[in-house]
């Protein structure tokens, strides 16, 4: 079944999935040009969620358009978000912050750095916005994994 824009739903046999982390996390790439590589678990239009991994910094910025929740799956990093302050994140942390909110994670501390992301309403890949825009563009940002 596609979505709109032509999007392919991703889980199309079942209104129900689950997912092996573990195993996911493992096809990821040692490397990346991007600042991280992610993988869509579902894309519907009331939310998104993925698994991604972050390999170097990320620099302040925003999403338009959803509100993001971040679970760490793996490693640990300094992460910021609104007004608090840099401050440590690892495996069990989660994070929650409405759209329009700038975060970003100035800090890895331990590698792997792995996320569950769940984005409500779905997020547009597209909708990454610099503070900065010369810190980058969607595409520098994340690369979805093949």
């Amino acid at each position: 079944m596609n979505g709109p824009g032509g999007r392919k739903k991703l889980v199309e046999t079942a209104p129900h999935a689950a997912f092996d982390l573990d195993a996911i996390v493992k096809t990821f790439p040692a490397n990346s040009d991007t600042l991280l590589v992610d993988t869509r678990l579902t894309d519907e239009d009331e939310a998104s969620a993925r698994v991604f991994r972050v390999y170097r910094p990320t620099p302040a910025h925003y999403h338009a358009t959803c509100d993001e929740y971040l679970i760490v799956l793996s490693g640990r990093a300094r992460f910021f978000m609104g007004d608090h302050a840099p401050f440590e994140v690892g495996p069990g942390k989660m994070l929650f912050f409405k759209k329009s909110t700038v975060h970003g994670m100035p800090e890895i501390l331990e590698h792997p750095l792995f996320f569950v992301s769940v984005d409500t309403p779905r997020r547009d890949p597209a909708d990454i916005i610099f503070v900065d825009p010369a810190d980058g563009t969607p595409e520098t940002f994340v690369q979805a994994k093949a």
